[in-house]
């Protein structure tokens, strides 16, 4: 044999293999891919699959559903509704309700103070159904301010001889020193604002 032809059979050859190891490499590629892209998917699909057992456990949870019953029950025992607001007003001070549950914070408002008018509000807790102990005093001065708003927020204190809503149910009056504007009247009742507590505190 000729050492032309051997050159060339060696080139058909040659030729050959890479023309038929073309499309099996591209064909391992592609496998390559697919499985790869198969495993990466796998991940994602288990962990939707664990959330969404999760959130089936979490939604039948016993104690889940104890709780908010437990909340819906003591929300219906105290019968607590919020009153509407009434206004009472003695010169230019005014209270927004006669009735408070307790747990709620009685809102003061003063407006249209005139200049002379100096003084403290003084807010009278009841002792029993004829006397009273002053609880706290709010100061005004219409010199320095004509108009302001204040929160009273009524909780149980050792200090102040709160120990008990026994303490703090009642007949409460805002006294007026310094003016001769006649004292607001309210009373804390005997429900309770759900999530305050009213534990005894000695």
């Amino acid at each position: 044999m000729s050492k032309v032809f051997r050159d060339f059979s060696k080139n058909i050859f040659v030729n050959k293999g890479i023309l038929v190891g073309i499309p099996i490499a591209v064909v391992i590629v592609a496998v390559i891919i697919v499985i790869s892209m198969a495993t990466k998917d796998e991940p994602k699909e288990i962990e939707m699959k664990e959330i969404f057992d999760i959130e089936n456990k979490t939604e039948n949870n016993d104690e889940i559903s104890d709780k908010l019953n437990e909340i819906e029950k003591i929300a219906d025992d105290n019968e607590y509704e919020v009153k509407p607001r009434i206004w009472q007003t003695s010169g230019p001070f005014q209270i927004d309700r006669n009735e408070y549950a307790l747990g709620e914070k009685i809102f003061i408002r003063i407006g249209g103070l005139s200049l002379q008018e100096k003084g403290d509000i003084t807010v009278m807790r009841p002792l029993n159904s004829t006397h009273y102990s002053v609880y706290l005093t709010i100061p005004f001065d219409g010199t320095n301010k004509a108009a302001f708003n204040y929160y009273v927020d009524p909780q149980l204190s050792k200090t102040r001889g709160l120990c008990s809503i026994d303490d703090v149910l009642g007949k409460w009056a805002l006294v007026f020193r310094g003016t001769h504007y006649p004292n607001l009247n309210f009373e804390i009742v005997n429900q309770t604002v759900p999530g305050t507590s009213w534990e005894p505190v000695c």
